[in-house]
């Protein structure tokens, strides 16, 4: 892959409340600093993440704010008096015996990009302690090698890289209904109501990362590919952690989206299993029942089981009738949305306290995660595209490159240069457009007909096919050629033998 520098910029401001400054503060307030640490990837790609920090005391109107009873009511009051540019963070310092934070907590992480944090003593200690919120609410180095999975070894990587959606400039949402046994239940789900009311919230807060569609279909007859075990003891079915992966590929042939699909497919399952595997219950690794009876798959999607209720009396009349409860199964799937995306809250220390991100499904510090790492990958996913293109060109001697993809090329270098000057600007939002006009222009370039053709039709190739059918008729023209050239010489040696 091609050389890759960049240089991520946060600014940040790190607000004193009254009775919180460390005592070793060296300088009066207000002063910057700025802190700088290198994410190792390899040795032709680095990235050093900056923080630029603006310390300061409150204001009046912020003081008050802080006076409020509990952390989410100082928050909402604070809101208005931050600057809420995306990619940049807002810290409040509280004193220690604050009663704002309850016991035990340390840091309070609102809903939009600022957090509340207890003080400590000393100063180092402190900005230890703002690290890792940043961190937490801007990018770790383990988001960004995720990003940069295509250039680090795997090694290195976590178990979330490998789970995490890659960047695209659109997905496709698929909601389907399993219904494996029509004639014992007849399943009604309200699914327009549900994504109208629990995922359009959420994907419209996404939509500046990218475009989203949502389908759903319900399947009949369609089984898992597993039979699962009966057990005695609960009188159910389990599905137990190691067959889990083979469920997927026999329901997979039945779905049918991902084939005509440009973005990647991501696939929600409700499954409701028939009469004679119910009720259901899929097993953890260690054998206990999962709480949401549910299972995801890497950068695929997800499944749930639903299952029915046995009729009180065994006379009742198939087949039942069965209403799904789409709010249980709804925050299921947008909890598994949220670990495709990378958003999982799993691993936050317990002395955080992160403000739950109500119906819109994230917190706008969960956005900028986001689009700090979808932003690394397009610069990467760009670089890597344009030199495998040039690549190619230098192969193929005798290309003729039109001038809409020596236009869309120059397009892709400029925006890709843009992305990553305004990373080191601090610009998130800019730099995240440039770098998807980069990765637009860097595929059409690729993928444009005109070289699509050469890729496929090489020049040994031609040959292969041309000699066939020219070796024919070359015989006789190659034969009348001799005969002429054999004609000539006699003519010419003829006269000389007359004198």
């Amino acid at each position: 892959a091609a050389p890759l520098q960049v240089r991520l910029v946060v600014p940040m401001t790190v607000v004193f409340g009254p009775g919180s400054v460390p005592r070793d503060l060296s300088r009066p307030l207000p002063f910057r600093d700025m802190q700088e640490m290198e994410i190792s990837v390899n040795l032709r790609t680095s990235v050093t993440s900056r923080y630029e920090m603006r310390y300061r005391s409150t204001t009046a109107q912020e003081e008050a704010a802080l006076s409020a009873a509990t952390a989410r009511e100082a928050d909402a009051a604070l809101h208005p008096l931050q600057d809420t540019t995306m990619g940049s963070l807002t810290m409040y310092v509280v004193p220690e015996t604050s009663s704002l934070l309850p016991q035990g907590i340390n840091v309070y992480v609102g809903k939009q990009r600022s957090a509340l944090v207890r003080a400590v003593g000393s100063l180092a200690a402190l900005q230890a302690r703002l690290r890792e919120v940043t961190q937490l609410m801007s990018f770790t180095a383990g988001s960004i090698a995720a990003a940069l999975s295509d250039r680090v070894p795997s090694a290195q990587l976590g178990p979330d890289a490998r789970r995490n959606l890659k960047s695209s400039l659109g997905y496709e949402i698929t909601f389907s209904l399993l219904n494996p046994d029509p004639k014992s239940h007849t399943v009604d789900w309200d699914i327009e109501g549900a994504v109208n009311r629990y995922v359009k919230p959420v994907l419209d807060k996404l939509s500046l990362v990218a475009n989203f569609s949502v389908d759903s279909q319900i399947l009949y007859y369609a089984v898992l590919g597993v039979t699962p075990r009966y057990d005695k003891e609960s009188s159910s079915f389990l599905l137990s952690a190691h067959s889990l992966p083979h469920v997927i590929n026999p329901v997979e042939a039945r779905l049918g989206s991902s084939a005509a699909s440009l973005y990647p497919v991501l696939n929600f399952l409700l499954y409701v299993p028939e009469r004679s595997h119910s009720p259901l219950y899929i097993q953890d690794k260690d054998g206990a029942p999962v709480s949401t009876n549910a299972f995801h798959s890497p950068r695929w999607g997800g499944i749930m089981v639903y299952n029915v209720e046995a009729p009180a009396s065994p006379q009742a009349s198939l087949p039942l009738h069965v209403d799904v409860d789409m709010a249980r199964v709804m925050e299921v799937f947008l909890a598994q949305l949220r670990l495709l995306f990378g958003l999982s809250r799993e691993g936050v220390p317990p002395e955080f306290l992160l403000e739950s991100p109500g119906n819109e499904g994230l917190a706008d510090w969960e956005l900028d995660h986001l689009l700090w790492a979808h932003t690394v990958e397009n610069i990467a996913t760009v670089s890597t595209t344009l030199t495998s293109l040039a690549q190619l060109l230098d192969k193929i001697g005798n290309i003729v490159i039109k001038d809409d993809v020596a236009s869309e090329v120059y397009r892709a270098v400029a925006s890709v240069q843009s992305a990553v000057t305004k990373l080191s600007l601090g610009h998130l939002h800019a730099a995240f457009q440039a770098s998807k006009e980069a990765v637009t222009s860097s595929e059409r370039a690729f993928f444009d007909p005109s070289l699509l053709h050469l890729l496929y039709f090489p020049d040994d190739q031609k040959f292969a096919i041309y000699i066939p059918l020219f070796l024919p008729m070359a015989v006789p023209i190659l034969l009348s050629l001799a005969k002429i050239v054999r004609e000539t010489r006699l003519h010419r040696k003829e006269p000389t033998k007359m004198d």
